[in-house]
């Protein structure tokens, strides 16, 4: 093994429940995506729980990843609505990038949807939310390019959060995607 890999394989290794990331600590792992992996933090300086969203160890190396990376948290930090999840924060940790973020304890729209029928009002109150969200977003220039139900949560008071715009496109930036290239979930 190479050392580059093993500071990868250390780093993937490092993350994990009782681990001090700056001032939070990881609590346990919660999701992982394709360009990011997710743990529930609590943040010790606010003493609240937070989402920490760290890129994938695979894409650390690479400058584009990195740069779609902190876009995204730039991108989302710049909004202030409540249909969108909040950036807090943008670190690193053992070169590897980093934001934490709003934890929201609740359940994706695609789990929701699975559960108990849903009236047509509440369908209507959901959409309706999902594109309140997704219209400040558009006012402030960023098009999320990936809405599908794991990116909308539903919290407990039934509030909708938009999260993961790792594939916006935001308005005034270069583009950060290449012509034939593919981002994204095939689904």
């Amino acid at each position: 093994m190479s050392s580059d890999e093993s500071d990868r394989t250390h780093t993937f290794e490092s993350i994990a429940a009782g681990v001090s990331v700056n001032h939070y600590r990881i609590l346990e792992r919660i999701g992982a995506g394709g360009m990011g992996e997710v743990f529930l933090a609590l943040d010790t300086k606010l003493n609240r729980r937070v989402a920490l969203k760290f890129l994938p160890t695979a894409y650390c190396s690479d400058p584009d990843a990195r740069a779609r990376f902190i876009r995204e948290a730039q991108a989302v930090a710049t909004l202030n609505h409540p249909n969108i999840v909040t950036v807090y924060e943008v670190g690193e940790f053992l070169s590897r990038p980093y934001f934490a973020m709003e934890r929201v304890e609740g359940q994706n729209l695609h789990h929701f949807a699975l559960g108990d029928s849903a009236s047509i009002d509440r369908v209507f109150d959901l959409a309706v939310q999902m594109a309140e969200g997704l219209h400040e977003a558009h006012l402030a220039g960023i098009i999320h390019r990936d809405v599908k139900t794991s990116n909308v949560l539903v919290d407990k008071s039934g509030r909708v959060k938009i999260l993961d715009f790792g594939l916006a496109q935001v308005r005034g930036t270069s583009k950060l995607t290449r012509t034939g290239s593919t981002l994204g979930t095939v689904a």
